[in-house]
């Protein structure tokens, strides 16, 4: 159980429980890489890479892995921007989900994409692609598995490999929301 003195008022954003590194605890490349992504999205050195990267090998390899799925993957960019953001969505991870609706823009995601995605696969507008790829991604953020009914639709659309991507994808982004919550990461700048 918190101690009251150190419960954050209701409405408030609570303390990050490990705070973004500067420098000296991230090391000169990871500083160099945080700053190079930072420009990237138009932010500062993300709050999300200066935490990571206080475990300083662990941040790179994750870097590595993470952007074969992003922007690496094989799978359109709109396409991955859709799931990450419904990923982000459904488990209330406001820190990712406000980072990727600008990052979203870039691959095609409109305001209007936006707004539509919060409501789901089943929202008009999407076309037979997406509504396949969304409703696997709620799936599997609802069950950890796809029933065979999603799966085989999900094949019209994708090739195995896509397939496999696409779980990997949708499976890391809800480890990172874990991660986002769990240590408090707070909103970029």
């Amino acid at each position: 159980m918190t101690p009251a003195s150190s419960a954050s008022p209701p409405g408030a954003t609570p303390a990050p429980r490990v705070t973004p590194g500067g420098v000296r605890d991230v090391g000169v490349v990871n500083w160099l890489i945080c700053r190079v992504a930072g420009r990237a999205t138009g932010t500062g050195p993300p709050n999300l890479f200066l935490t990571l990267a206080r475990r300083r090998g662990l941040f790179r390899g994750w870097l590595w892995f993470a952007g074969r799925l992003m922007p690496g993957g094989t799978l359109p960019r709109r396409e991955t921007e859709l799931v990450i953001l419904r990923v982000a969505h459904l488990r209330g991870c406001r820190y990712e989900f406000d980072h990727h609706v600008r990052i979203g823009r870039r691959a095609g995601v409109r305001e209007r994409d936006v707004q539509r995605l919060k409501r789901g696969p089943d929202a008009g507008g999407w076309n037979p692609r997406e509504r396949a790829i969304l409703t696997a991604t709620d799936q599997l953020h609802d069950r950890r598995d796809l029933d065979e009914e999603t799966w085989t639709r999900l094949r019209t659309h994708l090739s195995e490999g896509q397939c496999v991507e696409l779980t990997m994808l949708a499976a890391h982004y809800e480890m990172l929301a874990t991660v986002i919550g769990t240590l408090r990461v707070q909103p970029d700048h």
